[in-house]
C-alpha cells in the first residue's frame, strides 16, 4: 500500500476505534535547540525548571534520547512523519528541500482521521503549510521573541508580549475551546531557546550574580578534527550577537570568548525559564480540568546545542551535545511515575510511532524500519530494542558551514563519515572517552571496529532506503554561512 492509498483508507479508522473506551489525549511540547541537560531534573545546578521536572517525576525521563538530524526543520519533519530526513524530504532549513515531499503522511493527519481534535500552536518551521490540524496558529519561520506575528489558520495576526507567553496563551485557548466530545492532540511548540535569546523583562536579571562554569573542553582546539569540523563557523569567540550588549569586537579573542559564553548561556537559560513557566500553566489547566490522568504528555526539543564544548555554539555536528535532547513522558493512566531510563536509546523518529500506538492507530508500513514505539519500555515490558541508529546531515553550503555527514551510534561506539571531499572519518569510544577528545579512526588497533561500524551504517542506509549518492562530491565554497552581525531572527 502506498502512502496516498493509506491516507485515503485511513478515513475508516473512526468506526474501528469507537470500540476502544479509553484513548489518551495527547500534549506534545517541543522547544527549539534545548540541550539534554538544560533541565534541573537532568542535573543542571543553575537552571531551575520545576515544570519540566514535574513531567519527569510524574513519568519517565529518557537519559539517552537523540535526534537523527540535528537541524531544526529536518528534525521537526521527522517528528511528525516518523521517518528519517532522507525519506520525508526536508533536509535543510531553507530552499526547495525545506518542504515535505507531497506524498508524506504525518501523525496529526492520521489522528485527525481517527477522530482526534488536532491543533498546533507555536513554531512549525517547515515550509509546507500545516496539514492534518483542525486548528493551527504558528509563527512565520523562526518568529521573533517580542510582539510576534502569528498565522492563525492562514491569516496573519499581530500579538503583543513575549513569544513564549503568547504561545502559552494560544495553547490554553485551544484547550478551552476544543470540542469536548473528542480526544485532543495538541502540539505546543515554543520558539525558545533558539538564537537570538531575547528574554522577557521579568527574566532579564536572572543569573546576573552567577559565573557559569565553562565545560572541560571549552579550550580544546579543532586542529586535529576533519576539515568538515575545522571549517565550520560555530566558535563562541566569533559570535557577533552581543556587540550591542557590551561585547566589543576589539577585545582580545580569549576575553571576547569568555564574555560571549557568559552572555549567551545566561540568556539561553533565561528564555527557558519563560518556557517552563508557560509549560506550568498548561499542566495546571490539565490538573484543574480533570484531564491530567488520561493525557499522554511528551516534552522534547528538535535538537541539542553546543554550550561551549570545543569552544562552540549551535548544533549540526554529530557530537553528543548537538544530538542529545530532553525526552520526558508522562501518562498517569498507563505509565508508572518517577523512572529514569538509561538502558534504551530513543529517537525523535519514535515520537510518531509511539503516539499512534497509544491512540490505537495502525502504523503505516512505510514507517517501519524508521522508528519504534516506546510503549513496551514505558510499560516496563520486555521487548527487543535497537542497539544502534543512524545520523545524517545534508545542509551544505549553508549557515555555519558544517559539512555533510552520516554516522552511526551504538551504546559504546560512534562512527562519523564526512561525505564530501575532502572526506573525513571519526571513531569515538564513548565508554572511555565521553567528551569525544580522541579520534581512533586511524589507530590500527581499532581497524576491526571501524569496519564493523561502517558496515552497520550501510545496513541502516539499506534498511531505510537511503539512496542519496553524495559521497565524495566536491565541496563548494561556503561563504553564506560565515557569521555576521544579526539583522533579524536566524
Amino acid at each position: 500500500m502506498n502512502r496516498r492509498h493509506f491516507l485515503a483508507t485511513a478515513a475508516g479508522f473512526p468506526a474501528l476505534l469507537q470500540a476502544q473506551t479509553r484513548r489518551p489525549n495527547i500534549l506534545f511540547v517541543m522547544t527549539d535547540d534545548q540541550r539534554y541537560d538544560a533541565m534541573s531534573c537532568a542535573g543542571n545546578r543553575i537552571l531551575q525548571t520545576p515544570n519540566m521536572d514535574r513531567i519527569a517525576s510524574g513519568g519517565v525521563r529518557f537519559a539517552n534520547a537523540f535526534v537523527t538530524n540535528a537541524l531544526c526543520s529536518p528534525s521537526r519533519a521527522t517528528i511528525v512523519t516518523g521517518l528519517y530526513s532522507h525519506a520525508h524530504g526536508v533536509t535543510t532549513n531553507g530552499g526547495a528541500t525545506h518542504r515535505l515531499r507531497p506524498d508524506q503522511v504525518t501523525f496529526p493527519m492520521l489522528l485527525q482521521k481517527a477522530g482526534y481534535y488536532t491543533a498546533l500552536t507555536g513554531k512549525w518551521h517547515i515550509a509546507s503549510p500545516p496539514t492534518g490540524f483542525d486548528h493551527w496558529c504558528i509563527l512565520p519561520g523562526q518568529g521573533v521573541y517580542q510582539d510576534p506575528v502569528m498565522i492563525a489558520n492562514g491569516g496573519r495576526v499581530q500579538f503583543r508580549g513575549q513569544c513564549e507567553d503568547v504561545v502559552g496563551d494560544q495553547a490554553l485557548e485551544t484547550l478551552r475551546s476544543r470540542p469536548k466530545d473528542k480526544p485532543f492532540a495538541l502540539l505546543c511548540q515554543f520558539k525558545a531557546p533558539h538564537r537570538d535569546w531575547r528574554p522577557a523583562p521579568r527574566h532579564q536579571k536572572l543569573y546576573d550574580d552567577i559565573a557559569i562554569p565553562e565545560p572541560p573542553t571549552f579550550n580544546l582546539g579543532l586542529d586535529n578534527r576533519p576539515a568538515a569540523v575545522r571549517d565550520s563557523d560555530m566558535q563562541i569567540a566569533d559570535m557577533p550577537d552581543f556587540r550591542e550588549r557590551g561585547v566589543s569586537p576589539s577585545l582580545p579573542r580569549e576575553e571576547r570568548k569568555k564574555l560571549n559564553y557568559q552572555t549567551f548561556l545566561k540568556n539561553y537559560y533565561r528564555v527557558l525559564n519563560g518556557v517552563d513557566e508557560n509549560l506550568g500553566r498548561v499542566l495546571d489547566f490539565l490538573d484543574k480540568n480533570g484531564l491530567a490522568e488520561n493525557t499522554l504528555v511528551i516534552y522534547t526539543s528538535d535538537n541539542g546545542f553546543f554550550a561551549g564544548e570545543y569552544g562552540m555554539f549551535d548544533k549540526r555536528l554529530m557530537y553528543e551535545a548537538s544530538i542529545r535532547v530532553p525526552m520526558l513522558v508522562r501518562y498517569p493512566a498507563g505509565v508508572a511515575a518517577g523512572r529514569v531510563d538509561t538502558a534504551h536509546m530513543v529517537l525523535n523518529n519514535d515520537v510518531a510511532h509511539t503516539l499512534l500506538d497509544y491512540a490505537g492507530v495502525a502504523r503505516p508500513d512505510f514507517m517501519r524500519n524508521h522508528g519504534e514505539s516506546w510503549r513496551p519500555i514505558l510499560e516496563n515490558k520486555p521487548a527487543p530494542w535497537r542497539d544502534a541508529w543512524m545520523y545524517e546531515y545534508f545542509e551544505f553550503p549553508g549557515p555555519h558551514c558544517a559539512g555533510k555527514m552520516r554516522g552511526v551510534r551504538s551504546q559504546r561506539w560512534k562512527y562519523i563519515h564526512y561525505i564530501q571531499n575532502p572526506q573525513g572519518h571519526e571513531l569515538f569510544d564513548l565508554e572511555n572517552d565521553p567528551e569525544e577528545r580522541r579520534n581512533l579512526y586511524d589507530d590500527p588497533k581499532y581497524k576491526q571496529q571501524v569496519t564493523e561500524m561502517s558496515a552497520r551504517l550501510e545496513r541502516l542506509r539499506e534498511l531505510t532506503q537511503d539512496d542519496r549518492s553524495e559521497d565524495g562530491t566536491q565541496s563548494p565554497p561556503c561563504t553564506e554561512g560565515r557569521m555576521a552581525p544579526l539583522r533579524g531572527p536566524v
